[in-house]
C-alpha cells in the first residue's frame, strides 16, 4: 500500500483522534517523517511519492537512524525520539493494516540506542532567592516575570503549560490552579498563599492589556498576546544569567531547573513519589523516582529561610513594598505636576 496514504491517516486521524496525541508531540513526529521520506526515496531509488509502506523494511529504518547519528550529528536521544515516531506509525500500521504486521513488527522490534541520562540540574533555595531579587519590578513586565518566577518552582509546571494557563484556571477563593499537561490531561494542584496573592497582584494592576484574541490568556506579553513558551524560556535564561554564575548555566535548564527544584523541595518536605508525580504531571511513576539519585545530603541540606519566604505573604516581601511605595511616590509627584 502507498506510504503517503498511511502517513496522512497517521497525522490526520490517528495521532490526534484516537491516541489523543499533543501539538508538541505531533510537530516532533512530523520532523521525524519530514527527514525520513527523503532518505526512504534516495534508499531505494524510487519517488517520495511512489513509496510503499514495504519500503520501511527493518534495514532501511536502522540506516536512516544511522544517517542521522552519523551525518547529521544527532545524539543517541534524539535518534531515539525519531525511532518512537516511527514506531507510533507502525504501531498504527499494525492495528488498522493487519495484512502488514509483518513489516510493522519488524519495525517495533529495532532496539533503543543506550543513551548516557542527563543530569538533574535543579536550583538550590539560595540560588532561587537570588534569582527573585534580580528582577526590577519597576520596569515593564517586571512584576508579571516576578509572578512567574515565583509560580515555577511552586507548581513545578513546564513552559508550555505557564504559557497555556488561563483566567479561569486560576482560583484565588480556594489557592488552587488548573494545568492542561502531556497528552491533554488536567491536573490541579494547590498553590502556596504567596503565590496566589502574587498572580493576584498581577491581575488586579500588572497585566497588559490583552488583544481580543487573547482575553482569556493568564500571562499576557508587552504585544498584547499570550506569553510564549519560548518567551517563559528567555526571560528565565535571562535572570538566571543575572543571579548566578555563568558556570552553572551550564548544566541548568532554564525553565526544567524550577521544575527539579519543586520537586526537590517536597521530597525534602517528605512528601511521597506519588504525590510528586501528580504536581509535575509525569505520566510513569519510574520518571518521578529519578529523583532518589540525586545527593540525600543536599535535600537535607534545602535551606529554612526559602521554605519561610515561600510561605510569606507578599506583606512581607520587601521588593514588593518597595515597588508599592515608589508607585505611590511617583503618583504623588505627577499630581504635584498638574498643581
Amino acid at each position: 500500500m502507498n506510504l503517503l496514504d498511511a502517513i496522512h491517516q497517521f497525522f490526520d486521524h490517528y495521532l490526534p483522534h484516537l491516541k489523543g496525541a499533543g501539538h508538541q508531540t505531533i510537530a516532533s513526529y512530523r520532523d521525524a517523517f519530514t527527514l525520513l521520506l527523503p532518505f526512504a526515496a534516495t534508499y531505494h531509488h524510487v519517488p517520495i511519492q511512489h513509496l510503499q509502506v514495504e519500503h520501511l523494511s527493518f534495514d532501511a529504518i536502522v540506516a536512516f537512524l544511522n544517517h542521522i547519528e552519523d551525518q547529521r550529528l544527532n545524539s543517541p536521544r534524539t535518534r531515539n525520539q525519531r525511532l518512537a515516531a516511527i514506531k507510533s506509525f507502525a504501531k498504527m500500521i499494525a492495528l488498522i493494516y493487519p495484512d502488514q504486521k509483518n513489516v510493522a513488527q519488524a519495525i517495533r522490534n529495532i532496539p533503543q540506542k543506550r543513551a548516557q541520562k542527563k543530569l538533574i540540574g535543579y536550583l538550590t533555595p539560595d540560588e532561587i532567592l537570588k534569582v527573585f531579587q534580580s528582577v526590577d519590578l519597576k520596569q515593564p513586565g517586571g512584576f508579571r516575570d516576578y509572578a512567574i518566577l515565583h509560580l515555577l518552582p511552586d507548581s513545578g509546571a513546564r513552559a508550555g503549560e505557564i504559557a497555556a494557563l488561563k483566567l479561569d484556571y486560576f482560583d484565588p477563593d480556594h489557592n488552587t490552579l488548573a494545568i492542561l499537561g502531556k497528552g491533554n490531561r488536567y491536573r490541579q494542584i494547590r498553590l502556596l498563599p504567596k503565590t496566589v496573592e502574587l498572580i493576584t497582584l498581577y491581575l488586579d494592576r500588572y497585566r497588559t492589556t490583552p488583544r481580543p484574541l487573547y482575553q482569556n490568556s493568564l500571562f499576557i506579553n508587552q504585544r498584547g498576546q499570550a506569553l510564549t513558551r519560548h518567551g517563559i524560556h528567555r526571560m528565565c535564561k535571562k535572570y538566571l544569567a543575572m543571579a548566578l554564575p555563568e558556570k552553572r548555566l551550564k548544566t541548568l535548564s532554564p525553565v526544567h531547573s524550577f521544575r527539579h527544584s519543586c520537586a526537590m523541595n517536597m521530597l525534602a518536605r517528605g512528601k511521597d513519589l506519588t504525590e510528586i508525580k501528580n504536581r509535575l504531571g509525569h505520566e510513569k511513576l519510574e520518571t518521578t523516582m529519578g529523583y532518589l539519585r540525586l545527593d540525600l545530603h543536599a535535600k537535607a541540606d534545602l535551606q529554612k529561610t526559602f521554605i519561610e519566604f515561600a510561605a510569606s505573604r507578599i506583606a512581607f516581601d520587601k521588593k514588593v513594598e518597595a515597588l508599592i511605595d515608589w508607585e505611590a511616590k511617583e503618583e504623588t509627584l505627577a499630581w504635584l505636576d498638574t498643581l
